[in-house]
């Protein structure tokens, strides 16, 4: 019985981990966009240096996931929050990488850009914000009818994107003397995109996790 109440106590400590890495991979989108409109180099150079802190966040829940599973040789109920503990977290690791490529476009244009960032771009953090918060509940709970909400959400973003990206293309053609600047607005509402099939996978995990099947919610 200790032993089993010991394992209770890590498997909680691995979903907090989780939990933990997904509030930082939202603390990351916000300030990486936020440092996007206000061209500040300084915050987007801080969005950068914080993430190695998040990859090795990752690594440690992938790495205590794994000694548990070998230790402990865990039933399948068990064996199946673990390995969705691994893949949610590997996840977020790839949302907060997006995120510093978002701040790395804005290391690209600069200070005195001139250009006006999108609004539509700060819709899209709003959403991909939204399912983050959905995302962290739906894991806490192991609810699936809030991982299902997910990939509506992640369709509203896919939609807001290609928006975006078509007005974004037009503005190369009136102004193909920043043609580069203008894709670095467009790279970063593609990566703002990807959060949302991150969170979908996300979603699916959950899923795995709850029913003990997977499910492609982009089917």
């Amino acid at each position: 019985m200790v032993v089993r109440e010991q394992f209770e106590i890590e498997l909680k400590e691995v979903k907090d981990k989780v939990i933990l890495l997904a509030e930082k991979a939202k603390k990351q989108l916000n300030e990486s966009v936020t440092a996007l409109y206000q061209a500040d180099i300084k915050a987007a150079e801080r969005v950068i240096d914080a993430d190695a802190a998040l990859d090795k966040m990752d690594l440690d829940i992938n790495e205590t996931s794994i000694l548990l599973i070998a230790r402990q040789q865990p039933v399948a109920s068990d064996l199946r929050k673990l390995i969705v503990a691994i893949r949610t977290a590997s996840d977020l690791e790839r949302m907060a990488d997006n995120a510093k490529n978002i701040a790395r476009s804005t290391l690209h244009l600069g200070e005195n850009h001139e250009l006006t960032i999108h609004p539509a771009l700060d819709d899209m953090r709003e959403v991909a914000i939204r399912m983050i918060d959905l995302a962290i509940l739906s894991y806490r709970e192991e609810d699936i009818t809030l991982a299902k909400k997910l990939s509506e959400l992640d369709d509203l973003i896919d939609g807001m994107y290609a928006n975006v990206l078509k007005e974004l293309l037009e503005e190369t053609a009136t102004n193909p003397q920043k043609i580069q600047l203008i894709m670095q607005m467009a790279f970063s509402g593609r990566y703002i995109e990807r959060f949302g099939d991150h969170l979908t996978n996300i979603a699916e995990n959950i899923m795995y996790l709850v029913k003990g099947q997977s499910l492609d919610l982009n089917e």
